[in-house]
C-alpha cells in the first residue's frame, strides 16, 4: 500500500514534470521557432491546471479529491492530443477553429493581413522529436499520467 509520503513525491513529481512540459513547449516555440497551432496551445492548458491541482493536493490532507482531479485533466488531455493526433493523421477533419478567421472577411485588408500572419494549421507538424508530433508524445503522457493515476487513487487509504 502506498502511504502519505507516495502520494506528496507523486503530486511533487507531476507538479515539476507539468512545470518541464510547459517550460519545454515554450522553448520549442520561442527558441526553435516552432509555430504552434491552436490545438498545441489548448493542449498546455492541461500541464497548467495540474500543475495548480498538485500544489494544493500536495499541501492539503484530503489527497484523493486532488487525484480525482488529475484524473479528469489528463483524461481530457489524452482526448484532445489524441484528437490533435487524428487531424494530423487525417482521421478527422480540421476543425474551423485551425483556420484564420480574417479570411471570412470581405474587407481586402484584413484578408491581406490574415495571409501574412501565417499561423500553422492543426494538421501541419512542424516539430518532432525521435520521429513523433508533439501531439503524439503528449497523448502517450497523458494516457500514461491518467493510469499512474489511477493506480495510485485506488491504492491510496481515506486519510
Amino acid at each position: 500500500m502506498l502511504n502519505n509520503l507516495d502520494i506528496k513525491f507523486y503530486f511533487l513529481f507531476i507538479f515539476f514534470f507539468s512545470l518541464s512540459i510547459l517550460i519545454g513547449a515554450l522553448i520549442i516555440e520561442y527558441v526553435y521557432g516552432a509555430d504552434p497551432c491552436k490545438l498545441c496551445i489548448y493542449e498546455r492548458i492541461p500541464y497548467l491546471l495540474s500543475i495548480f491541482v498538485c500544489f494544493f493536493g500536495y499541501y492539503f490532507k484530503n489527497k484523493k479529491i486532488f487525484l480525482i482531479f488529475l484524473i479528469m485533466i489528463f483524461i481530457g488531455s489524452a482526448f484532445l492530443s489524441g484528437y490533435h493526433f487524428g487531424i494530423e493523421k487525417e482521421i478527422f477533419a480540421e476543425f474551423s477553429g485551425c483556420m484564420s478567421e480574417e479570411i471570412r472577411s470581405l474587407d481586402k485588408d484584413k484578408i491581406l493581413n490574415s495571409l501574412q500572419q501565417t499561423n500553422p494549421g492543426c494538421k501541419n507538424v512542424n516539430f518532432r522529436i525521435l520521429g513523433f508530433s508533439l501531439a503524439t508524445i503528449n497523448f502517450i503522457i497523458s494516457f500514461v499520467i491518467t493510469l499512474l493515476s489511477i493506480y495510485i487513487f485506488k491504492n491510496e487509504k481515506n486519510r
